[in-house]
């Protein structure tokens, strides 16, 4: 596409550490998307991503229309240098695309021995609590923890009853959703993983108020206005489409995607040696917890995606059939030997 080396080969990186973490939605099964959104030159491949704003512990990004699997790592660099300095860094990020999963970037934080944040606004798919209409997106937060001789725990999550990408594997194989993912246009619950195309929208996290949706709403709020209320990039049903051939919205509010990443040194707060044995304690006595079935355990959050990664790198990463279609149509297209 025309990436330098450095860009291309850190964009490969995170969407394969989704891969290898089980996130299939957000690995390479997404190149396409990127690959499309460039031909419809909307993506920037040489990007000159600049900090337009800046105090000692916070900045604003603007990315040039940059890959976010490029612009974001930028930023929350940035963010961890600020840390490094003056206990935290805060970056807020405008003019940007699609960043991956969020824990990629969080966890960049966690390799310093800090606690890494990071968020990011999206496609508008998502409807507010007792609404039909499409304001927000899945936007999706990560709060990554370092510990001693346990893994990081990583809360990766989207704000919404489920992401997009489960959208699309179910589509892809076939399948019907659980119910209180989607609603249909009218406002009703559907299992059809297609009903987006038919003026459905995905649900917030909650899937109603009884059961809380208003809290997810909320949630997924905070994440838009902490990545582009801030930032100065889109927001609400502003958010460009991550589909190609969806043209955004002509009265923008702002540029591209926002994102919001942030790294705080645990030393600001207490020894790291003291931090660390206590999260030590904190998921030991979690993963100890009584459980309903005995079979089952409190799985810690990151637990899953580290067993996936264990499991992936021995074993390799599973592709399904329309992932590999379509990474072999990619290959033609760009003269690559084909899978």
């Amino acid at each position: 596409m025309g990436c330098s080396d450095e860009h291309a080969s850190l964009a490969a990186d995170v969407l394969l550490q989704a891969d290898l973490r089980g996130i299939d939605s957000h690995g390479v099964a997404r190149l396409i998307g990127y690959v499309r959104l460039w031909e419809s030159k909307r993506i920037n491949t040489n990007p000159k991503i600049t900090i337009v704003h800046e105090t000692p512990t916070t900045a604003t990004v603007d990315g040039d229309a940059g890959l976010g699997l490029v612009v974001a790592p930028f930023a929350m660099r940035l963010a961890i240098q600020k840390a490094g300095q003056y206990g935290s860094g805060w970056v807020s990020v405008r003019n940007s695309n699609h960043f991956g999963i969020a824990g990629y970037h969080s966890l960049l934080a966690v390799e310093k021995e800090m606690i890494g944040i990071a968020m990011t606004n999206a496609s508008p798919l998502v409807a507010p609590t007792y609404s039909n209409e499409r304001l927000l997106g899945t936007n999706p937060m990560c709060y990554a923890f370092p510990a001693g001789k346990y893994p990081p725990v990583v809360v990766d999550m989207a704000t919404s009853a489920a992401a997009n990408g489960k959208l699309e594997i179910a589509q892809r194989a076939g399948k019907p959703v659980p119910e209180g993912w989607i609603q249909d246009a009218k406002g009703n619950y559907t299992t059809d993983p297609h009903a987006l195309k038919s003026g459905g929208s995905l649900l917030p996290l909650g899937s109603d108020k009884e059961h809380g949706s208003h809290k997810g709403f909320g949630l997924s709020a905070v994440v838009d206005i902490f990545s582009a209320v801030l930032s100065g990039a889109n927001y609400g049903p502003w958010v460009p489409p991550f589909v190609a051939f969806l043209q955004p919205p002509a009265d923008p509010v702002g540029l591209g995607i926002g994102h919001f990443v942030g790294a705080m040194r645990v030393d600001g707060f207490r020894p790291v040696d003291e931090f660390k044995i206590h999260m030590d304690n904190w998921i030991g006595r979690f993963k100890s917890a009584s459980t309903i079935d005995p079979d089952q355990k409190v799985i810690i959050p990151g637990e899953p995606e580290l067993e996936a990664a264990k499991e992936r790198k021995t074993k390799g990463i599973p592709l399904v059939d329309a992932v590999v279609a379509d990474l072999n149509g990619l290959a033609k297209r760009f003269g690559i030997e084909e899978l």
